[in-house]
């Protein structure tokens, strides 16, 4: 009878395998109770789903299986192999070094004295003990579908947990983006979490920036990945097949989220009454309900975390405008032009990429340089716009700018002001001590102030002014690098004579 079970087992094995089944693995020193186990469930179905078995021969053998196999369900486990406590050291195996909480442990004993129930319930993690001679074919099927029922229960909180974990992060990471430029590299990356893949992404809305008055129906590309990448603009009429749109409008009209094929249609909103849909192929045919659960949750975020990106952005370009502005209108008292701000400004950007710093610190310094001669709000005109020579104490006077705007910028809790600051006071400071206002050297000159030396110098000589004409390239060069090391950090004399292509470009971008 043993020989005959055994012969049939491996084909039936195959067969539940390639339907999907629940794992179970059987620990026991004795070939018969392995083969009665898998005779008496050789029937067994649970949610469509047969059971593959997994045998072990002792204690050993069985830490080998709970490792191959971490996604197995029950453990039908012998206390007594080849010590009278090898079953109960698995189970200890299973939970503290495996850290393998999901798998049921059924602890089965010919032998209860060996190991007394009430002690074992105690001092183990196992789920149901039974002896061998109480467990008939009936009680076996009960305690395999009662702890299959465990354990399905517990993987499905496990998935909501992990679910949960995931469209937090993925939450968090779209919030924190401050460039709708990545956006939409950021949601792709979080779905491709969610989901596995993701092939193509597209996100188009109806709140487009610099067109509040669009009509609110009307949903325009703002961004792209895969076919839609030079969509951006576009209506989506124009770039989705006759398929995709029916699937678009029917989202749009439901307001919820339609699955086709290989892709989904998303509607998202939000307590701003903005349409926008979300658009993603490559999506997994067999996507669970705590996919499709998670998928719904994250395109509400997404509508929310686009809002908070462009309010982001109009507030940061609000900013800078005014910046700018303001900068313009204190530089129309003096000989310089208004596009002097605006040239220093991406001068600032270019040389402080060259010189090495962060993308964030070289934003930092192209939004707050062009506070730099702030203080020059507080010079007489006549000697602002005088267009000889100052005499030693109109220069006395001239010189106190750097000290004024730093005292009018200080002390502000907005990171672009406070840059400012210290641009107002650093950027006459030389390198080697000799400058103004407090003849700081080296190292002791911020790192803005010292670029905005190079870049303010460097547009003045290239531009005519009241007391000068406008100096040659090859001349302003030539000057800068006599500087090395006496005004300027020679660092950023290299950064400037390799980025010398792209400051001229923006001469020529911003004229006067």
């Amino acid at each position: 009878m043993d020989d005959f079970l055994f012969s049939d087992e491996p084909q039936e094995v195959e067969s539940d395998v390639a339907k999907g089944a629940w794992k179970v693995i059987i620990v026991d020193d004795e070939p018969e109770v392995h083969a009665v186990t898998k005779l008496a469930l050789s029937d067994f179905e649970f949610q469509g789903k047969r059971l593959e078995f997994i045998s072990a021969y002792s204690g050993a053998e069985a830490k080998v299986q709970i490792d191959k196999t971490p996604d197995a369900a029950i453990v039908l486990l012998d206390v007594v192999m080849e010590t009278d406590d090898a079953g109960l050291k698995v189970a200890q195996y299973i939970r503290e070094v495996a850290k393998n909480n999901h798998i049921r442990i059924i602890l089965r004993t010919g032998q209860p004295g060996q190991a007394p129930e009430r002690q074992v319930i105690v001092n183990y993690d196992i789920n149901d003990y039974k002896s061998k001679t109480e467990l008939t074919a009936q009680k076996l099927f009960t305690v395999v579908m009662s702890s299959l029922r465990s354990y399905r229960d517990i993987l499905s909180i496990e998935q909501s947990r992990q679910g949960l974990e995931k469209i937090i992060k993925a939450s968090r990471d779209i919030f924190s983006a401050h460039s709708l430029d990545h956006f939409i590299e950021g949601v792709m990356q979080q779905l491709a979490s969610l989901l596995g893949t993701v092939d193509q992404a597209m996100y188009a809305t109806s709140l487009v920036a610099g067109n509040p008055q669009d009509n609110q129906h009307k949903l325009v590309v703002f961004s792209g990945r895969g076919d839609f990448e030079r969509s951006e603009g576009k209506a989506i009429e124009e770039v989705l097949n006759t398929e995709q749109l029916s699937a678009c409008k029917q989202a749009f009209r439901d307001k919820n989220i339609v699955y086709k094929n290989n892709y989904l249609f998303a509607y998202c909103c939000s307590e701003h009454n903005h349409n926008s849909m979300l658009f993603i192929s490559g999506i997994p045919h067999d996507l669970s309900d705590t996919q499709r659960h998670l998928i719904e949750i994250f395109s509400q975020n997404v509508q929310l975390a686009y809002e908070n990106v462009q309010l982001q952005s109009e507030v940061e370009a609000t900013q800078q405008e005014l910046v700018f502005r303001l900068s313009e209108a204190l530089e129309q008292r003096s000989t310089e032009t208004g596009n002097h701000v605006k040239r220093v400004s991406h001068i600032c950007n270019t040389l402080a990429l060259a010189y090495g710093l962060s993308k964030r610190e070289a934003d930092l310094v192209r939004l707050a340089s062009p506070l730099h001669d702030v203080g020059k709000v507080g010079i007489p005109d006549a000697i602002l716009n005088k267009p000889g020579k100052l005499t030693c104490e109109e220069w006395e006077i001239m010189k106190t700018h750097t000290q004024k705007g730093y005292l009018i910028l200080q002390g502000s809790r907005r990171e672009i002001v406070n840059a400012g600051a210290q641009i107002a006071r650093d950027h006459h400071e030389k390198w080697d001590g000799s400058g103004y206002p407090q003849g700081r050297q080296g190292q002791d000159i911020h790192i803005f102030g010292r670029i905005v030396a190079i870049a303010d110098v460097y547009d003045a000589l290239r531009h005519k002014r009241c007391y000068k004409k406008a100096w040659t390239l090859d001349d302003v060069v030539n000057e800068i690098n006599q500087q090395k090391g006496k005004h300027f950090e020679p660092k950023l004399v290299d950064a400037f004579n390799d980025s010398l292509a792209e400051l001229e470009e923006i001469l020529t971008r911003f004229p006067d």
